[in-house]
């Protein structure tokens, strides 16, 4: 008998706890770490414009079309598409899903290892009397050193392994209800100190004023890829997490509230490091992708309070990460426990013993294994442009064709309704997003990933 039709399949309990898990495994490393900094490079407030028309018009869509899937079938990522569609090819998406977030996983943990890591350092001041020129030797050093990397991310990902044994609502719920709001409140307090800094003006002027002439195809595209990739779609997390809310959620307001939750973050992030930056005279493209273990070490130590500044900034950090990682290994342990009957507790321990043998290689990519690579790609480049630029995208596209051509009309909307118990005021536009303008979009981004519209 299976967990559905034993009724034994555990479940999110309420409205918050369903806002917070969503929200969570959106809002990580990539609102608060990568947002920042491509913002940055790609012009500040025009940019931003486009990545929140992007989000309202493909973003919520497509995360609805996931929602409906997930909690249609009351199953992991591949028995949802078993379940609805079975017979066909179809569950072919829900093994691209589970393989995506395993190998999103085993590298994402090296980020979260770094994170865990600068933490400590933040807690024992390790960032005293060092220069940018310091921090970045320091930073590199760490990278290619072999234990230390190594060490933290295996601390987070037990971490992550110690919430998911505990179950969807004594450890997802639990755990999301507490570390989101704590994550707003430090990132709140962040902005708050960052405004309040001499000359930071000019930084919120350059995150929220559009300069038009910085539009070119390379920002549009990449702000259509950020709204796409930020919000966690395209790789089954959204799918399982769906499975678990109970019949009486309403799907659309969760994809929207989740949505601005996520874009909510991602600008705050923006208000608490630009400004900071700007006050301190240094240029908003100057950190690229090492802002965070390079540049603003070096703007918390002239900040003052700077030393707490940085610790609750780490903290930030870490929380971010975590939330994320718990839907990603849920994603794999839900499909082991469902498909072949695993108790959950092994499921959780062969999924983090197996992140973990990965991740080593990807941790070390820049160390013991910098010889290795595949295409000009180490290890770890290698599977986050795999996992980031194939499985994700073509994952998002087959999703809503999916949902736009293959399920039904009526079955659609009789979920998106709760079976006729809500109104469904632009059920059409969501329809024809889903069918006609998304599947372009996302194919436009494939194709711009993979360089062929490069």
């Amino acid at each position: 008998m299976s967990l559905k039709e034993s009724g034994k399949r555990d479940g999110f309990t309420s409205k918050f706890g369903i806002i917070a898990a969503a929200a969570g495994s959106a809002i990580g490393l990539g609102n608060i770490w990568r947002f920042p900094y491509v913002v940055g490079e790609n012009g500040g407030g025009a940019f931003l414009l486009v990545y929140l028309g992007f989000v309202l018009l493909l973003g919520i869509p497509v995360m609805l079309s996931e929602f409906v899937i997930g909690r249609k079938a009351k199953r992991n990522t591949f028995g949802a598409f078993k379940e609805i569609a079975p017979g066909t090819l179809w569950p072919i998406i829900g093994v691209m899903g589970i393989v995506a977030a395993f190998v999103i996983l085993a590298f994402y943990s090296t980020i979260a290892g770094w994170t865990l890591h600068y933490l400590y350092i933040s807690v024992i001041n390790g960032f005293q009397g060092r220069d940018t020129a310091e921090l970045t030797l320091m930073f590199e050093k760490f990278q290619i050193s072999t234990f230390l990397p190594v060490f933290w991310q295996m601390i987070f990902i037990i971490l992550t392994a110690v919430i998911i044994l505990s179950g969807v609502k004594k450890g997802i719920e639990k755990y999301s209800k507490i570390l989101m709001p704590f994550l707003l409140l430090l990132l709140v307090a962040l902005s708050v100190r960052s405004v309040t800094l001499p000359g930071s003006f000019e930084g919120l002027v350059f995150l929220f004023k559009p300069d038009f002439t910085k539009l070119d195809s390379t920002v549009i595209l990449g702000a259509l890829g950020q709204a796409f990739f930020s919000l966690s779609i395209g790789m089954g997390a959204l799918i399982t997490y769906s499975s678990y809310f109970p019949s009486r959620t309403n799907l659309s307001n969760t994809a929207f509230e989740v949505s601005i939750a996520d874009v909510v973050i991602a600008i705050l992030a923006g208000i608490a490091i630009f400004p900071a930056m700007f006050s301190l005279g240094m240029q908003p493209e100057q950190g690229g992708a090492g802002l965070i273990f390079m540049v603003l070490p070096n703007v918390f130590l002239q900040i003052p309070g700077g030393y707490f500044i940085s610790i609750a900034f780490f903290i930030l950090l870490s929380i971010a990460a975590l939330t994320s990682s718990i839907s990603i290994m849920e994603v794999v342990v839900a499909f082991l426990v469902e498909e072949f009957n695993i108790l959950r507790r092994y499921a959780t321990l062969i999924t983090a013993f197996a992140a973990a043998f990965v991740g080593v290689f990807c941790t070390l990519s820049w160390g013991a294994f910098e010889n290795v690579t595949i295409g000009g790609r180490n290890i770890f480049d290698m599977l986050d442009f795999t996992a980031s630029n194939v499985l994700l995208p073509v994952g998002g596209l087959l999703i809503v064709i999916f949902v736009g051509w293959y399920m039904s009309h009526a079955d659609v909307k009789d979920e998106m309704s709760n079976q006729g118990a809500l109104k469904l005021q632009v059920f059409g536009v969501f329809r024809f997003l889903i069918k006609f303008i998304a599947p372009v979009a996302i194919a436009i981004i494939f194709l711009n990933a993979i360089g062929i519209l490069n």
